[in-house]
């Protein structure tokens, strides 16, 4: 099983893909808006040919990209694990953006990339592999515990942009972006998250009933509010302090960012059940600002509203 200590993750002297993927003359460009992807059934999943390949490179200087590299036909198994790392990825909200490359529908990627077998997974960010290349399946646990350390790695680094939902809304040309929240999307992709905020909370005061821009409100809060969060020092201050709001409400939003979303909110149930009066309400109100970070429709969410009201009552 992968571990850490096998993998390190590092930026320097990676080599540069981005000269691959480019459109064929007289073809249609490269988006990552692109088609590919809607019928995988996932917010956070898209199936990568020829043509789209150089927009997902391009979506990795936002938040990593995962590229699993598998084949029905050579490896059944493979089929599998990528269905399972769609589940990962949704899981994760964003912290991934899973990449999925059938090697018998795009053989140039593959040949392109020296791939020697499926299933084969990396990690690209800015546009480079970050990870060594991870041959053979693994099981759905084992993808789990994977993003659980490199989510941990990430944020440890500063690294803590999230890819935004891929548009549902179809256009002619396949799903389109809503431009209302273009602003906020782009100062998040250029690491300004006070200003990504800005812009979310003008949509939601323009449309208190707008659900994704109370989403995109609240996790740019969690960004904000991690900013230069040393994780170690914070995860320290929270285990000698099990009743300080704010230590324990810091790494709730810590455990977020790591893809840890029942930690978050069962660390919060359990401080709401320990405390009253205007400290229960912080920890009440911090957690519904979770909860409305990952979505109301989530089923970890409904469970964590069904604890929240055990606790309360």
């Amino acid at each position: 099983m992968f571990t850490m200590s096998q993998q390190s993750f590092s930026r320097p002297g990676a080599v540069d893909l981005s000269g691959f993927g480019q459109p064929a003359v007289g073809g249609a460009p490269a988006s990552a808006g692109a088609p590919q992807g809607a019928g995988l059934g996932s917010a956070y999943a898209v199936e990568i040919d020829e043509q789209n390949f150089q927009a997902v490179l391009e979506e990795s200087r936002i938040a990593p990209v995962v590229l699993l590299f598998h084949s029905a036909t050579r490896s059944p198994e493979s089929t599998v694990m990528a269905r399972d790392l769609v589940t990962v990825a949704d899981e994760f909200a964003g912290r991934f953006l899973a990449g999925l490359v059938d090697i018998d529908t795009a053989p140039g990627i593959a040949q392109a990339m020296q791939i020697p077998q499926v299933p084969l997974m990396m990690v690209l960010l800015d546009g480079r592999p970050v990870t060594q290349p991870m041959p053979g399946p693994m099981s759905l646990d084992d993808l789990r515990t994977l993003f659980n350390q490199l989510g941990q790695q990430l944020t440890a680094q500063g690294i803590v942009e999230r890819h935004q939902p891929r548009s549902q809304a179809e256009g002619e040309d396949g799903p389109v972006e809503d431009p209302r929240y273009a602003p906020a999307q782009d100062a998040l992709a250029e690491g300004d998250i006070d200003r990504a905020v800005a812009e979310y909370q003008k949509l939601v005061d323009a449309n208190p009933a707008d659900t994704e821009a109370a989403a995109g409100l609240a996790m740019a809060k969690v960004l904000q509010r991690t900013q230069g969060v040393d994780l170690n020092a914070a995860r320290a201050a929270a285990a000698e302090n099990p009743d300080d709001i704010a230590a324990q409400t810091l790494v709730a939003d810590l455990d977020m960012l790591g893809g840890h979303v029942d930690d978050a909110f069962n660390r919060l149930i359990d401080l709401v059940r320990r405390t009253a009066g205007d400290e229960r309400d912080a920890a009440r109100t911090h957690l519904l600002g979770l909860f409305a970070a990952v979505g109301n429709d989530d089923q970890r969410v409904i469970r964590g509203r069904q604890n929240l009201a055990s606790a309360l009552f």
